[in-house]
C-alpha cells in the first residue's frame, strides 16, 4: 500500500512524460455520513433546505 506523501506518475498519452497525480482515497464513507459531516460544519443551511423541502411538499401534499 503507498504512503499519502508518496506522489504516483502516469504517463501522458500525447508526448510520454509522467505527469503527477494525487493518490486516491477510499470511498468508504456512506451519503449518510457525508451528510452528518456537513450538518454539523453548515447546521443553518441544513436547517433552511429541511425547512424549503418541508414547505414545498406541505404545499403539493395539502388536503384541500
Amino acid at each position: 500500500m503507498a504512503s499519502l506523501t508518496e506522489q504516483r506518475t502516469a504517463p501522458d498519452s500525447r508526448n510520454q512524460n509522467p505527469v503527477r497525480t494525487a493518490p486516491q482515497e477510499p470511498t468508504t464513507k456512506s451519503a449518510l455520513e457525508h451528510f452528518q459531516e456537513y450538518q454539523l460544519e453548515r447546521p443553518g443551511v441544513v436547517a433552511l433546505w429541511c425547512f424549503g423541502i418541508g414547505f414545498v411538499l406541505g404545499w403539493k401534499f395539502r388536503l384541500w
